[in-house]
């Protein structure tokens, strides 16, 4: 390869029941496939139902890589993600197998094809200062504090969304600086990444009620198919709590929120599916910040039709060289 050539990989991306997974299962029938996932929920090993994880017969279908790889005690950031996908496509490529990205986590994406803002890393004992504040005070109160110091961070979060709250802060204690500065600072791009084009096909909905409706049926099938239980094992640990990113993730938090006795189980399955679909959207609103991505509607008859064409499309450059 030439310091010229460039090679395509595609990126299938959607917000959650959009039907990448069926999609992707779809093309690896066409060719000698390799699934990298982008999402931040199944790197965690015992997290199964509540992550939708494919299961062991879709994976038999073709070798996945960056799933059940942390334990839900430990952090994945996106700095490894981008790591790990650059080493990954490097050695899928030279097997002379076709890498295929497939996921929803937008931050994993936008870190692995923009570079990474010089932000620090995680540190336990300011996260279990500001979780001890949160718990004194509560969560609005540490948004109000937020406000204070990094008022353009403050301005797009909730005022109870713990786990961004508490990043923002973190950055601005281990720093000095606000975080809305830092990320406004170029992203560093090394070389690894300079032979791979990344190029995004992106299912989302021509109608986001049809979508909805998905996301609710899904995790009602999440529900009966045990997600109480998968949580109540997880507490029975004694390292794992609900200020831990794996703990945080949609519907594990509701759950673990449940078994604390805090909601009833109707409230905890209204507050799960609400949650989904607030994902969902801010899925979405990456996606669109996406001029270059590809766009299928996922509520087409067609739609896995339409994604592998696009695939083939973007991989067909390849073969045009």
């Amino acid at each position: 390869m030439t310091s010229r050539e460039v090679t395509p990989i595609a990126c299938l991306l959607g917000p959650t029941a959009s039907g990448k997974t069926a999609a992707a299962l779809a093309f690896a029938a066409r060719r000698p496939v390799e699934i990298i996932s982008v999402d931040s929920a199944l790197v965690y090993r015992g997290m199964d139902i509540g992550t939708a994880k494919p299961t062991a017969g879709e994976r038999a279908l073709a070798p996945h890589h960056l799933i059940d790889i942390v334990d839900p005690a430990d952090a994945y950031s996106a700095a490894d993600f981008r790591a790990d996908t650059l080493r990954l496509v490097g050695e899928i490529t030279a097997r002379g197998h076709v890498p295929l990205l497939v996921g929803g986590t937008m931050l994993y994406y936008k870190a692995l094809t923009q570079g990474l803002n010089d932000l620090p890393g995680a540190d336990p004992g300011v996260r279990a200062t500001l979780d001890a504040d949160a718990a004194r005070e509560g969560w609005p109160a540490l948004h109000a504090r937020l406000a204070a110091v990094d008022r353009v961070t403050a301005a797009r979060l909730a005022p109870n969304d713990s786990q961004r709250i508490q990043r923002a802060l973190e950055v601005f204690l281990l720093t000095g600086q606000a975080m809305s500065t830092l990320l406004e600072a170029p992203a560093r791009i090394d070389e690894a990444a300079r032979p791979w084009r990344f190029t995004p096909v992106a299912l989302e909905p021509s109608d986001r009620s049809v979508l909805h409706a998905r996301i609710e049926q899904r995790f009602d099938a999440m529900l009966a198919a045990g997600l109480v239980d998968e949580v109540r094992r997880l507490r029975t640990r004694d390292d794992l709590h609900p200020g831990l990113p794996s703990m945080r993730c949609v519907g594990y938090r509701q759950v673990w929120s449940y078994l604390d006795g805090e909601t009833d189980y109707d409230t905890m399955r209204d507050k799960g599916v609400f949650a989904t679909r607030q994902l969902c959207k801010r899925q979405l609103t990456w996606l669109r910040g996406m001029p270059e991505r590809v766009v299928i509607d996922c509520c087409a008859t067609d739609a896995t039709q339409q994604a592998l064409a696009a695939i083939e499309s973007i991989l067909g450059d390849t073969a045009a060289r």
